[in-house]
């Protein structure tokens, strides 16, 4: 197992040194087992953190460079300390891009009207474009944002929530 390996891991799944040492060891070595080992892993803290109250964080913004889109987000952690760390305000800030980029109008599947779901043509692909935790994140498509969620609360050790969100587009919306 070399130092190399071990970097490798933790670029691709952000959770420390020894932690990735550990799976690596556990994993005698292989890096595809471990990889899934830390993402299992990862799943699990999330659903543990996720009774867990989240009532401080943060509201942000992304304007597009044109200024013709924009998009506003509130996301929550359980401590003011965590809210200040450079992973959560940068989680939040990609957050809001990804909503600006994407237009997303739900945050996860369980906000969907049934209603919604019923008039979709196709379920599953309407959830995928419009569930903001189902989209690929725009940064990495490798990972949805769900995965990139649970690797801000395996960072960080709190409950995260994607609170709510508005997306502003020029020429969009309401007519009066």
């Amino acid at each position: 197992m070399s130092l190399d390996t071990i970097k490798r891991l933790r670029e691709l799944t952000n959770i420390g040194i020894n932690d990735c040492k550990k799976a690596l060891t556990d994993a005698k070595g292989d890096f595809d087992t471990a990889l899934k080992a830390l993402k299992e892993r990862g799943a699990q803290v999330m659903d543990k953190k996720s009774s867990r109250t989240a009532s401080q964080g943060l509201i942000d913004s992304y304007v597009h460079f044109n200024s013709n889109l924009a998009a506003i987000v509130e996301v929550n952690c359980e401590t003011d300390f965590v809210a200040r760390t450079e992973v959560f305000k940068k989680f939040v800030k990609d957050v809001a891009m990804q909503v600006a980029a994407s237009g997303a109008k739900f945050v996860k599947k369980e906000d969907v009207p049934a209603d919604v779901l019923a008039k979709a043509e196709n379920a599953d692909d309407y959830v995928k474009q419009y569930c903001l935790l189902e989209q690929a994140y725009i940064k990495d498509s490798k990972l949805s944002m769900q995965d990139y969620l649970k690797e801000v609360i395996s960072q960080t050790g709190e409950n995260v929530i994607i609170k709510r969100f508005a997306r502003f587009a020029l020429g969009e919306g309401n007519e009066a």
